[in-house]
């Protein structure tokens, strides 16, 4: 009774979509460990929408390839991405880099940014080509853009060589005002 007291119609619009938004940002390690902690801190900051199980999953997956990403190819820090099957990895580059993840919940969208300010992709539209990696000595699929562009609804990248990369992902969650209600 207190909380909605002091929320007044500013809860009600949140809770049917109507002008609201809500945002965070993570700035973390450019390491391995740190990629499964990007994707469950999506996943919780966007847990209050009920998304969908598929919804969390996609977000959750496109997450953990940008961030990867990040790690393995802007700043190559390449401990904990071993050969398929190896107990240990098979590179130990230890670069230090931050990764910072952007999320912005607006009107049911969610913005996802992902940047690093490592070395940067030469050529982005080869980079963005299914099945093309940079690393096959770690039989890297490839498909880390395939994915995000798949599992969000858009997906744009930016890079400068020698500066680093930003992946802008938004996935539409089905709360917004597209969706017809019945009350």
């Amino acid at each position: 009774m207190i909380a909605e007291k002091m929320c007044g119609e500013k809860c009600g619009q949140a809770q049917t979509g109507v002008n609201w938004k809500n945002e965070m940002e993570l700035v973390f390690d450019a390491v391995s460990s740190n990629e499964s902690f990007a994707r469950t801190a999506v996943a919780a900051f966007i847990s209050h929408l009920n998304p969908t199980l598929e919804e969390l999953a996609d977000i959750k997956t496109a997450v953990s390839e940008a961030v990867t990403n990040a790690v393995i190819h802007g700043y190559e820090n390449l401990y904990g991405y071993g050969v398929h099957g190896e107990a240990r990895p098979a590179y130990v580059v230890i670069h230090p880099g931050k990764v910072w993840l952007h999320c912005l919940l607006e009107h049911g969208v969610l913005h996802i940014d992902v940047t690093d300010k490592g070395k940067g992709i030469e050529d982005l539209e080869q980079a963005m080509e299914p099945l093309f990696t940079t690393k096959p000595e770690l039989e890297r699929s490839g498909m880390g853009f395939a994915f995000m562009e798949a599992f969000m609804d858009e997906l744009e990248v930016e890079s400068v060589p020698g500066q680093g990369t930003t992946v802008h992902m938004k996935k539409k969650l089905g709360i917004g005002a597209w969706i017809h209600r019945e009350d």
